[in-house]
């Protein structure tokens, strides 16, 4: 063969070779592999097609749906009061009135310019009309707390329940004639659906509360005071005792926890 007989041989060979590659396609040789570089980005596994599209919350720019508003905090148990509705705090008496401590109370009150609630016991009422008298003279509300501090009454049938607020009204307002009666509290808070049911049929609001101090448990007035402070909070209302056996400590308390509570929240009567 000459040599330019072998030189065409050649041309013809790389040809084919040349046609059959392009005929067969991109083979994995052809795939670049390249390390990031600088400003460049890696490569992302989102990417890739069988990877799930990224999330509305995980797109950049998205702004995720608003959350639904929490519900009220202002009930308790079986829709009984337990806030004001405003930053200020109201404080409650309850078990009077008591010919010794319910005065002093209505003194402090008089003197700090704070008005309070005060849940009356029937029983108390009917020994001690003068004092509910001043109660309401002096500006304060007034709540039934059952006619003798029956802590079982809820449990009792809605009839029993009725005759029980309606003796304890009656003996209010004998007292105080036209007395307006907004609230209703259950001694020890042990509500019921009918006991609820039954204050609202009457007019009368259950009222519960969220600060607790147990003064009943008869603690010493510092330990008062600083229970009511600690567990006080916006809107806050705040159980406490003129009535139901002695209540120095309460009364020795009250001035503390009147001024913090002031300064702090401001007080409001209940309405």
């Amino acid at each position: 063969m000459t040599q330019r007989a072998a030189i065409v041989s050649a041309l013809v060979v790389l040809a084919l070779l040349v046609g059959g590659r392009w005929a067969l396609g991109r083979g994995p040789v052809d795939t670049i592999l390249v390390e990031p570089g600088p400003g460049m980005p890696a490569a992302s596994a989102s990417a890739s097609p069988d990877a799930p599209p990224p999330s509305p919350s995980s797109t950049p720019g998205h702004k995720p749906p608003p959350k639904s508003p929490k519900p009220p905090k202002g009930t308790g148990p079986i829709e009984t009061r337990r806030l004001t509705g405003s930053k200020k705090i109201a404080l409650t008496f309850d078990d009077g009135p008591h010919p010794v401590w319910t005065p002093k109370v209505l003194d402090l009150l008089r003197q700090t310019g704070v008005k309070a609630t005060f849940c009356l016991v029937g029983t108390e009422v009917k020994q001690y009309p003068a004092l509910v008298k001043r109660i309401v003279r002096e500006g304060h509300t007034l709540c039934n707390h059952t006619w003798h501090h029956e802590l079982d009454l809820g449990t009792k049938p809605e009839a029993e329940i009725r005759a029980n607020l309606e003796a304890t009204n009656r003996e209010i307002r004998r007292a105080v004639p036209g007395a307006k009666i907004k609230f209703f509290r259950h001694p020890g808070g042990m509500w019921t659906a009918a006991a609820v049911k039954v204050s609202r049929d009457l007019g009368m609001t259950a009222l519960g509360w969220d600060v607790d101090p147990l003064d009943w448990k008869k603690p010493t007035a510092d330990a008062i005071r600083t229970r009511v402070i600690n567990q006080a909070r916006p809107g806050s209302i705040v159980l406490l005792h003129d009535g139901g056996g002695d209540r120095a400590a309460t009364l020795a308390a009250c001035p503390g926890i009147v001024s913090e509570l002031k300064h702090k929240y401001g007080i409001a009567l209940l309405r």
